[in-house]
């Protein structure tokens, strides 16, 4: 296999039929949609400029113009979903959940738009386009957070970006709202995991409160301020929550997804000025995990 091959036989057979055939306001028909896909994913696996793209994969504006089409067009989101419709029809999710976010340098060419600095994030420009583009100045200097939400084997179910300096807490209900799996046949989408786990940044009452009142198990340590406040109260602070340090170990496929996710180069630096297209490059980072999965002997 060249280094140029991205895409197996099998695993372009199981997208090929949910890339669509023309853009959603007319016009020609898309062409090449494989050399421009294994394309889109050889620029973000090398980390490597646009212009320098191998001319096997066909002119590089095609590539760019088509990857950040289908970045704000929602197609690469439709087809992670659909991948995931068919993991969760033949039972390759585990539906124990784990959350949890990571934190990458922004590339000096990532920050070169004018953008509002501390800008709060909400649910439309999440997916669409951030006033601060999914860029903060922190301590060490310009970064983005991608936000995951992954199954219990590690497999990205939910791929969102934010500031790099944001605080996780807030992106929690954010994340567990986005999680949607269609079902292949009738019946409602499945928007309910069996449990979620995250570590103590996400110890919050009103987080375990949203569990609760959805019937969804919890599997999230105290902080130890939280500890000693409730203790200092004696019996008016209650009974300790419900922690299980055994299924507590289970949150390191999310540890584990990030290290995945980040062996694309692109992605473990980012130099994409807009949040769409380095948030689509993430999502079709989850999409090449899921065919891996569905190409795994069951």
């Amino acid at each position: 296999m060249s280094r140029d091959a991205v895409l197996s036989d099998a695993e372009w057979e199981l997208i090929a039929p949910l890339m669509p055939s023309m853009a959603a306001g007319g016009g020609r028909p898309f062409a090449d949609h494989r050399r421009v896909v294994e394309g889109i994913d050889w620029h973000y696996r090398t980390g490597s400029p646009w212009r320098d793209l191998p001319a096997s994969f066909g002119p590089w504006q095609t590539v760019w113009k088509r990857h950040a089409r289908f970045s704000r067009d929602g197609t690469w989101d439709k087809i992670h979903a659909a991948l995931l419709a068919q993991a969760d029809a033949e039972g390759r999710i585990d539906w124990a959940v784990s959350v949890d976010s990571t934190i990458n340098r922004a590339h000096q060419h990532a920050a070169t738009l004018t953008r509002i600095t501390g800008a709060r994030l909400n649910h439309t420009n999440l997916l669409i386009k951030p006033p601060d583009h999914g860029i903060g100045r922190s301590r060490g200097g310009l970064s983005t957070k991608i936000h995951q939400l992954v199954d219990g084997n590690g497999l990205p179910m939910v791929v969102l970006v934010g500031a790099g300096q944001s605080n996780d807490p807030p992106m929690f209900p954010v994340l567990l709202e986005h999680l949607r799996v269609p079902r292949l046949g009738p019946g409602r989408p499945r928007t309910r995991p069996d449990r979620v786990r995250a570590d103590k940044a996400y110890s919050a009452r009103a987080h375990r409160s949203l569990l609760r009142a959805r019937g969804i198990g919890a599997g999230i340590p105290e902080l130890s301020d939280q500890v000693r406040h409730r203790k200092r109260r004696r019996a008016a602070g209650g009974r300790p929550p419900v922690f299980d340090p055994v299924d507590y170990r289970g949150r390191n496929v999310v540890e584990r997804a990030f290290a995945h996710l980040e062996q694309w180069r692109g992605l473990a630096t980012r130099y994409d000025k807009y949040a769409v297209t380095y948030r689509g490059a993430a999502v079709l980072r989850a999409i090449n995990l899921c065919l891996r999965r569905l190409g795994d002997a069951p």
